[in-house]
């Protein structure tokens, strides 16, 4: 007589029939020994060896295919180079845009369980919009400042040295003289 196969012991040394798997791949004990379950019981619980879930699907993903995770890494890395890039202020605006665009797209895998990597989405989001919001500031501190009597007094200064580098060092020692004031 035959003797019952424990189902979580090792498999056997035949090929379990119909799984098309060879011998020590199968799930379940090998043909012509029972493992000691009725006939058409529901399988053991967590998930079968192989990482494949009962319906044959990869085991956690979702709708069956891989996760897209490439938008919200996207999101996070631009937004850390567009923080960056905020020093050359044009950078900072248009990766910071990328960015949350990008972290938007990732945000919306996330929810939809496409991808399971929303907080990087809402990372690279935020870290865009710090960059965008950064660089704007810089902007308009920029252009408040070159409307300002020193601003405007220096950018005359240049024009009229045209092109001559002493005097061009002149209006900088002068600028440097106003705003130490």
């Amino acid at each position: 007589m035959t003797t019952p196969q424990d189902p979580y012991g090792p498999p056997g040394d035949r090929p379990v029939e119909g799984s098309g798997q060879p011998a020590g791949q199968g799930w379940g004990p090998p043909p012509g020994q029972t493992d000691g379950a009725p006939q058409g019981s529901p399988p053991p619980p967590g998930p079968p060896p192989g990482g494949q879930a009962w319906g044959g699907a990869p085991h956690g993903s979702g709708q069956g295919g891989p996760k897209r995770n490439g938008l919200g890494v996207a999101a996070l890395v631009v937004g850390l180079v567009a923080l960056v890039a905020t020093i050359t202020v044009v950078g900072g605006i248009v990766l910071g845009l990328a960015a949350i665009v990008l972290g938007v797209l990732g945000r919306g895998r996330a929810k939809r369980g496409e991808a399971d990597n929303g907080g990087m989405a809402i990372a690279g989001l935020v870290l865009g919009a710090v960059a965008l919001v950064l660089s704007l500031v810089f902007v308009a501190v920029g252009v408040a400042f070159f409307q300002s009597e020193g601003g405007a007094a220096l950018i005359d200064c240049v024009e009229q040295a045209a092109g001559d580098p002493v005097a061009q060092a002149a209006c900088e020692e002068q600028f440097a003289e106003d705003i130490g004031e």
